[in-house]
């Protein structure tokens, strides 16, 4: 006969109980594992916008894609949320019935002791002349200096010990919830932003001053610590043994800033490096990149000056530091942009540009330049990508491109005596371009992180309890004696292993061992 279909109160008591199984609880750590994947794979937007924008812009045909997936912000997608909210109900649901099940167990006395211990795969037994009595206080006495529970009862010995393996496994498990708790504080009470500042120049932590930022649902503008610091310094050593596979690379670099911790404090310093983080007041300012800053003024057809200042070219080789920039001058008329590559140490040929070192030996820019609309006008574009839609390239044929290759007048504020042409003048009478100056840019990422103890604590909690669970043997032990008719005891020990892989005979030998004493009679 058929079994009778399921109602709806006896599906969802089907539906719980699959998902509060220890099964369903490691297929979903699982699924959370792999989800975090594309975020350590895909450039996250709220960790580094630039990033981010540099590949959508590199990948035109799978941005949309990604967009849609969620894969440039993971961690607060519909489908990672689910699988993280789903693995929390599952370790409750999982947790608690087994808490009472462990409670009730830690509670009950050690099992009675079988009828016939020797059947157990492992049980030896002698003869002694001692009481019974007797033998079972000293078996009483030498299995609790072995931290087994004993209890004495209908002339045998029963005691157990390994409650610990059990509650290993449930602080394991627990301690994946503070885990997970610890996280969920860090995102939604904590904060994370990132921002390029120049040597020489200053960062005031308000919200104004980051070029992205991410907050949690429970911070407020008022939640920013008010401290302050300028980049007074950058030191890099690079590698220069031509012999080294790594030649022109960065082997370390260092931020030598000034700081206050809040309006009218004392002003103090520090050396920021790289994995040694500046703290204030429980919020981490980390460096996290460098590059370098053209200095670059554009003047339109008038000479009026139209855009000035320090534009940050993003390296694109890490051997040489060539980078890649964008200047935008939406105050001309039209408007004028500029995109282009840096080579920090100029290799000579006009013909085939590059760098042959990461150190501003001898820079120079060549960049292509452009009039017509930048398209600031949707407010949605990227600073470091050049919206070429609506602009014109000046003396654009192939045969006779023109190029805006400039060195730069000063380097670091210093005269560059290498220097021949600073500026040029755009062709058509749009303007002129002067190449100023060059400073090194650090990126920073400030963040506040207040779950990152809990989760730690977590972390440290969960390898404890899994130490304690793969290396606790839960075991139970019986010792009995009883008089015979020609007024010999019998003495009889037995024990069971109560996980896989466990020996207990050597125990049994030196528990014998300890309750013969000098009162053994003969061996059965």
């Amino acid at each position: 006969m058929a079994a009778p279909d399921l109602g709806f109160v006896e599906m969802m008591r089907w539906a719980w109980r699959q998902l509060t199984s220890m099964r369903t609880a490691l297929i979903l750590l699982l699924l959370l594992a792999l989800a975090a994947i594309p975020g350590s794979v895909v450039p996250q937007s709220d960790v580094d916008a630039m990033r981010a924008n540099n590949w959508k812009a590199d990948h035109p045909d799978l941005t949309p894609i990604y967009e849609k997936l969620g894969l440039f912000s993971v961690y607060d997608s519909v489908w990672f949320s689910a699988i993280y909210l789903l693995l929390v109900v599952s370790l409750v649901g999982c947790i608690l019935p087994r808490l009472r099940v462990y409670w009730r167990g830690f509670r009950a006395a050690p099992p009675k002791a079988p009828r016939n211990l020797t059947r157990l795969p492992d049980s030896d037994s002698y003869l002694t002349d001692a009481p019974t009595d007797e033998v079972l206080e000293r078996a009483a006495e030498v299995l609790r200096k072995r931290r087994f529970r004993v209890v004495v009862a209908d002339g045998a010995v029963s005691a157990e010990r390994g409650y610990l393996r059990e509650a290993g496994n449930l602080v394991f498990h627990g301690a994946l919830l503070v885990v997970l708790a610890g996280v969920a504080m860090g995102s939604l009470m904590g904060y994370q932003g990132g921002v390029i500042v120049w040597k020489d120049g200053s960062f005031s932590n308000n919200l104004t001053q980051y070029d992205d930022f991410k907050a949690g649902r429970f911070v407020g503008v008022e939640d920013l610590d008010p401290f302050r610091f300028t980049v007074d310094d950058f030191d890099v050593e690079w590698i220069d043994d031509p012999t080294n596979p790594r030649y022109g690379m960065a082997r370390k670099f260092v931020a030598g800033i000034r700081y206050t911790e809040k309006p009218g404090a004392e002003e103090k310093s520090y050396d920021l490096r790289v994995n040694h983080p500046l703290s204030v007041d429980g919020t981490d300012v980390f460096l996290i990149g460098h590059g370098y800053a053209p200095v670059i003024t554009v003047r339109d057809g008038e000479g009026e000056i139209v855009s000035s200042g320090p534009v940050p070219f993003l390296p694109e080789d890490q051997a040489t530091f060539t980078s890649f920039g964008v200047v935008k001058a939406s105050g001309a008329t039209p408007q004028i942009g500029l995109e282009g590559m840096l080579y920090p140490t100029y290799s000579g040929d006009p013909n085939n540009l590059g760098s042959v070192f990461g150190s501003l030996g001898n820079p120079l820019i060549s960049m292509q330049a452009y009039v017509g609309d930048l398209g600031l006008a949707s407010g949605s574009q990227s600073v470091y990508v050049l919206d070429k839609t609506n602009m014109k390239l000046l003396g654009g044929t192939t045969e006779n491109l023109f190029r805006v290759d400039l060195c730069p007048a000063k380097i670091d504020g210093e005269e560059n005596a290498r220097c021949e042409t600073s500026t040029v003048e755009l062709p058509d009478g749009a303007g002129s371009v002067t190449f100023e100056d060059i400073k090194p840019w650090v990126r920073v990422q400030i963040s506040q992180t207040p779950g990152k103890m809990v989760a730690l604590g977590g972390m440290i909690a969960a390898l404890a309890g899994l130490l304690a669970s793969l290396f606790i043997r839960p075991r139970r032990m019986w010792v009995r004696a009883r008089r015979e008719d020609d007024g010999s005891t019998v003495v009889e020990v037995a024990a069971l292993d109560r996980s896989s892989g466990g020996e207990v005979g050597e125990e049994i030998v030196e528990v014998v061992a300890a309750l013969k004493g000098e009162t053994v009679k003969e061996e059965l």
